[in-house]
């Protein structure tokens, strides 16, 4: 009986810690539009080539705190790892480049849908690469979704890019990210790895040539853009730990928690355009969110 009870305290103790470090991670991710406006006026590129740099020592820390570089060092010796992470950190580094050019080009709304639409694109990935079921809510809130894109394509004139961009390319990223055997952090350090000759290249080819504001720029563009470092990595490594220690339910839910605070930060403090087809459209896609998460959540609570 003993027994039974230490083992329900240290999961408990764990699910705590780990909606600690998931909810830290969400609220930084949700906050991060106010730093891409503070770098709007140096280029995407730029803003990219500092995320990397700058990630890199702030995740190999951690991986020598914690004693975990075996699996980094067996990475790299790896072909078939080193294949796969190049392409992870290829569509990461797009992602990261629409979402750094839609919050400088006043494109916040969108952004939040993309990432509102991300987890429905996500089930429907499954479903065409994996030949996994679809249940009939799940079928009913990709069909939602996606007439809330044909909605949004039609009052535009044009497919809403930026919000299909961002979740086509996060949707691919966590889909191929799983096929890496390493943790979290391991992962993403091997990521940015990969990515620093070129971003080191990039960096010293913008300083020669006097296009460079980091360190030729003002001081505090020079330090926004060492600061991006901690913005990237921060989130990353918490989430990381975080998802660990939780139910795929509770993380189901606390996704969202990013994208509506992007979206208040977008229509309140931004001021975007929020008309009534934008309206429909963001209906839409929270009606979907609710018949997908819904049932999950009762099948949850029944099953515990």
């Amino acid at each position: 009986m003993a027994v039974n009870q230490t083992n329900e305290s240290a999961r408990q103790a764990d699910g705590a810690r780990g909606f600690a470090y998931a909810f830290v991670a969400y609220i930084l991710w949700g906050f991060l539009p106010f730093y891409m406006k503070a770098v709007a006026h140096v280029s995407p590129f730029e803003v990219i080539a500092h995320r990397v740099v700058w990630s890199v020592p702030i995740a190999a820390a951690v991986l020598v705190i914690l004693g975990r570089t075996a699996e980094i060092r067996a990475a790299l010796t790896t072909p078939r790892m080193l294949a796969m992470a190049c392409l992870t950190a290829s569509i990461i580094s797009i992602n990261w480049g629409v979402y750094i050019w839609a919050i400088g080009s006043g494109r916040a709304l969108d952004a939040a849908l993309g990432y509102f639409i991300n987890p429905l694109f996500s089930i429907f990935l499954g479903a065409a690469l994996l030949r996994e079921k679809l249940s009939r809510f799940q079928i009913a809130a990709i069909v939602l979704a996606s007439l809330a894109v044909a909605l949004l394509t039609w009052h535009a004139g044009s497919l809403p890019w930026v919000s299909v961009a961002l979740t086509v390319s996060w949707g691919f990223y966590a889909f191929f990210r799983k096929t890496l055997p390493i943790g979290p952090t391991q992962g993403f350090l091997l990521e940015v790895l990969l990515m620093t000759p070129p971003a080191l290249a990039y960096i010293v080819y913008l300083m020669s040539t006097g296009q460079a504001h980091f360190l030729a720029g003002t001081p505090v563009d020079t330090w926004l853009l060492i600061a991006s470092g901690v913005v990237t990595a921060t989130p990353l490594i918490l989430y990381g730990n975080g998802a660990k220690l939780l139910k795929l339910s509770t993380i189901g839910i606390m996704q969202y928690i990013a994208p509506s605070i992007i979206f208040i930060i977008a229509v309140f403090i931004f001021k975007e355009p929020f008309d009534t087809v934008r309206l429909a459209a963001f209906m839409m896609i929270w009606a979907a969110l609710l018949v997908y998460t819904v049932p999950g959540l009762v099948r949850s609570r029944a099953a515990s």
